[in-house]
């Protein structure tokens, strides 16, 4: 699942229904609190929702990893990208995560620049970065701030599987939740990973509509993955 949550500065109780009712086991959070006392913050929405915090946050510039208990932390690392003067830098949340004896998954936590050209030079950093994992089933899921017709997310989904061009279940659109006009987040996939179903899960039940629009200015993606044991 992945989720920009706006820092938290909306209805958090809200937020933590929509992520209880979709029960992730990986939940990729974009605008994690990142300020004073942010760490409080990321305790309280990983109990909120049932979910342990893994990696990010602060020290990932804002993207967060949270996950179920039937994953187990292999290893984790922040990544700070390079900065742009006069623009805020960006990072990446990655995590290699275990299921089962030995069914891993790299998990990489993106929220890409506002400006175009950055951007697209992000989204090559973030390949690099999942190549670099050395884990064939690997998932990217954030907040792209571009559409599908755009160069950023065209690169991503040339190397990589559009969870939603591939199997899309749900809603499409994520931006903004009160008025959904653009597909700006989304969760993609390498080919080792089969995509079951990608898209924003509205009508699941225990999801409501008010819940969506209240809980921030995304929409969430949610993702039905089955990742092959080694």
């Amino acid at each position: 699942m992945s989720y920009n949550i706006r820092s938290m500065r909306d209805d958090t109780d809200a937020l933590a229904r929509v992520v209880r009712a979709c029960a992730p086991d990986v939940l990729c959070v974009q605008e994690a609190p990142r300020f004073f006392r942010w760490r409080k913050y990321a305790a309280r929405l990983a109990r909120e929702t049932g979910l342990v915090y893994v990696t990010g946050g602060a020290t990932a510039t804002g993207p967060m990893i949270l996950s179920s208990l039937r994953a187990h932390v292999e290893r984790d690392e922040d990544v700070l990208l390079p900065r742009t003067p006069g623009l805020h830098r960006r990072g990446l949340a990655t995590a290699v995560l275990r299921f089962g004896p030995s069914a891993r998954l790299a998990v990489v936590c993106c929220h890409l620049s506002l400006a175009e050209k950055e951007r697209y030079a992000q989204a090559g950093m973030v390949l690099d970065r999942l190549a670099g994992m050395g884990e064939d089933a690997g998932v990217v899921a954030g907040d792209l701030n571009d559409e599908p017709d755009g160069r950023a997310f065209r690169r991503l989904a040339a190397a990589l599987q559009d969870g939603w061009a591939t199997r899309a279940w749900g809603g499409e659109l994520t931006s903004t939740a009160a008025e959904p006009r653009k597909r700006i987040d989304a969760v993609l996939a390498t080919g080792a990973v089969e995509v079951l179903g990608c898209g924003v899960p509205a009508g699941l039940p225990g999801v409501a509509d008010a819940d969506l629009r209240a809980a921030t200015d995304h929409l969430p993606v949610l993702a039905a993955l089955r990742v092959p044991a080694a």
